[in-house]
């Protein structure tokens, strides 16, 4: 098989998504490599293929494969051919492809909106756009262009960008660890030492802030999205207050993965926005900032004030606002607006999160 070169017409997208691909799952023979190594083959991959791997990794696309076979020898073979440290999940079984894909996404705690798909059998491609169809489908042979489309190239690429997959990677590490713990989860959440690191945006971390607001859905309290202008309009401005926090543990660092932004309003502290990576959504990272910023509130003399706007998926930081002692005090149905009494605080909450600011 020769790849080839096709329009973009002809490429199947069968739901257009205004969101960034976060994730590209490949299928193996015949679109990754040229054979198929169950057949005997040693198939050598096309070097369309290799390029675009090496370029969105660069951009911080996360590669995957959802692949028919046995999973040793395709693993195999990929770490023959010195690729298999730019793929984060590997799903290579005789099942629906579907399915595989589904998996990927849940391993990976990104949108199904965010994933796509490449194949060369169209068969393959019409069973994934017909189960999930907000998976973008590509045929094998557009892979030299996928570089080129709008979906595959992210506004800003930042440093953490090249550095998305091993972030992922060592979170796969992490699991391992968890899996194997025969404790109590608060165990070994507190065998983590995690640290998070809070402190005011400076310009060197606006291109990643502007990142994680276009990024981020499902843990954003408003669905905001601030570009750089507005990011650094914001730092300047005496009456706001930009955040970013980073984490990290025992296996290493998760990266800059929360940005909040605050304004001071008539005695109040308002968060006009808080989101938080989904990556460290089990590590209570976000009801820590949350924490912190009502404690520095608080010890100003200012009444803690968040505002929530809801979308289809970010209910999640509404319960983590009000687990955090955010009372609703008004509710228009579009705009929620929640604050706590500097006159009753929430007690303080222990976390196994350690902050530190700087």
């Amino acid at each position: 098989m020769t790849q080839q070169k096709v329009s973009r017409q002809k490429v199947s997208r069968q739901k257009v998504s205004r969101q960034k691909v976060k994730c590209l799952v490949w299928d193996l023979d015949d679109t990754l490599w040229d054979g198929v190594v169950l057949e005997g083959d040693e198939p050598v991959p096309f070097e369309a293929a290799v390029k675009a791997l090496h370029s969105l990794d660069q951009r911080g696309v996360l590669h995957a494969v959802a692949s028919r076979g046995e999973h040793h020898i395709a693993a195999g073979h990929l770490a023959a051919q010195g690729l298999d440290d730019l793929f984060t999940v590997l799903e290579v079984s005789w099942g629906a492809k579907s399915a595989a894909v589904e998996r990927i996404a849940a391993e990976l705690n990104i949108g199904l909106d965010t994933i796509a798909f490449i194949d060369n059998d169209a068969v393959e491609r019409a069973e994934v756009a017909a189960a999930l169809p907000a998976v973008r489908c590509y045929a094998a042979d557009a892979v030299g262009e996928l570089a080129a489309y709008e979906e595959f190239s992210p506004e800003f690429v930042t440093d953490e960008s090249a550095q998305r997959r091993r972030l992922y990677r060592t979170e796969r590490r992490r699991k391992d660890a968890e899996t194997e713990h025969t404790g109590p989860p608060a165990e070994f959440l507190a065998s983590l030492g995690l640290v998070l690191t809070v402190r005011r945006a400076t310009g060197a971390d606006l291109a990643r802030a502007h990142e994680l607001t276009v990024r981020t859905h499902q843990l954003n309290t408003t669905g905001r999205t601030f570009d750089l202008e507005e990011l650094r309009r914001l730092c300047a401005d005496p009456g706001h207050e930009v955040i970013v926090a980073s984490l990290e543990d025992r296996f290493g660092s998760y990266g800059t993965i929360g940005l909040a932004v605050t304004a001071l309003r008539d005695g109040a502290t308002v968060l006009e926005l808080l989101l938080m990576s989904c990556r460290v959504m089990s590590r209570g990272a976000g009801a820590v900032l949350i924490d912190h910023i009502v404690a520095e509130s608080l010890a100003a003399g200012r009444r803690p004030v968040a505002e929530f706007v809801p979308t289809d998926v970010n209910r999640q930081m509404l319960v983590t606002l009000r687990f955090s002692g955010f009372a609703v005090v008004e509710d228009t149905g579009e705009r929620v607006v929640l604050a706590i009494d500097p006159d009753d605080p929430p007690p303080v909450r222990k976390h196994p999160v350690r902050v530190v600011t700087a």
